[in-house]
């Protein structure tokens, strides 16, 4: 499902130029975690900058959490957890710039392709997404017949 605050669609940036277009599943404002039993948050500095600005969008991503499901995030992604107040005391890893701001909101940042940590399920840049997509399937499969 794909999540937009504002638009019927969305664009992707594709390294350095947009990318494909995407129609939007459901608007923002009417998705409820209750309707879903994970969350996965893209990277992109675009996208996660625009998405920390917006409250309802900070309010889902810690619902989930608070709910216990699984979320997985990935290069920048986790600058949105920060605003969301859920990064405290856990163990990630993110995109490599974005560390101070992650150990300045509580979190251990350690440079690894993956790491889950309390259900949450981290990576850091494109070139590790094999290893995301694969602790994705193992995680997200796990907590769905549990």
């Amino acid at each position: 499902m794909l999540f937009h605050p504002l638009k019927d669609f969305v664009k992707g940036w594709n390294r350095v130029d947009w990318g494909q277009t995407h129609k939007v599943d459901v608007p923002l404002q009417l998705a409820r975690s209750e309707y879903y039993d994970a969350l996965v948050l893209p990277g992109g500095v675009m996208s996660v900058d625009s998405l920390r600005l917006n409250l309802t969008a900070i309010e889902f991503v810690r619902s989930f959490f608070l709910s216990n499901k699984p979320v997985a995030a990935i290069c920048h992604g986790p600058q949105l957890l920060i605003d969301a107040d859920v990064v405290n005391g856990r163990t990630l890893t993110s995109f490599a710039s974005i560390r101070i701001d992650l150990e300045n909101a509580g979190a251990t940042w350690i440079d690894r392709k993956v790491i889950t940590h309390n259900g949450l399920i981290t990576s850091r840049n494109a070139d590790d997404i094999t290893a995301f997509t694969d602790q994705i399937l193992k995680e997200f499969n796990f907590a769905m017949h549990h």
